[in-house]
């Protein structure tokens, strides 16, 4: 157990996604996503650009694109609720995607909106009802293309609490 300590935070929530998406979404697994950074605010997710992530036109095949930005929303959401102690059942109800370039590179999906999903989270405890917030996720690749975006995703992010009475009280303090 202390080796673990030793490793760095994005390691460690490498290992968790791996671990995760290998037990309940092994077609994620399949992609080898990484954890480049999780935070209050920022989640970012990398995804490499191997044969097994590639089209026939040598750019990142679009479901692996899709793929990558429902990973960054999810642990997004997975980690506020970790945060806070509280069961909360989350999916992605749609996405919208705009792509905008050739993703030709190791891939980066960002999520910026950590704190608005925070407040997401506290809001379906408290209601307890099921709610729909949308949370943009923008994908970069850095090797061909910079900091420009090569897809704009919306995705509409469904949460409802699993435990509303026991919740309220951790998600208000």
């Amino acid at each position: 157990m202390k080796l673990f300590n030793l490793l760095s935070d994005t390691t460690k929530y490498t290992l968790f996604l791996r671990l995760f998406t290998l037990l309940k979404v092994p077609s994620l697994f399949y992609v080898r996503p990484s954890v480049h950074q999780l935070d209050e605010r920022i989640c970012t997710i990398k995804i490499p650009f191997k044969r097994r992530n590639k089209n026939h036109m040598n750019s990142m095949f679009v479901g692996v694109l899709a793929s990558g930005a429902d990973c960054a929303g999810v642990l997004a959401a997975m980690h506020k609720t970790q945060m806070k102690g509280v069961k909360v059942a989350f999916a992605l109800k749609s996405m919208q995607v705009d792509f905008i370039k050739r993703a030709e590179g190791d891939t980066y999906f960002t999520c910026e909106q950590g704190l608005d999903i925070a407040q997401y989270v506290k809001e379906a405890v408290i209601t307890g009802e099921r709610l729909n917030r949308p949370i943009k996720i923008i994908a970069t690749c850095p090797e061909s293309s910079g900091d420009e975006p090569v897809a704009a995703f919306t995705l509409m992010l469904s949460l409802k609490s699993m435990k509303q009475s026991t919740d309220i009280n951790k998600v208000a303090a």
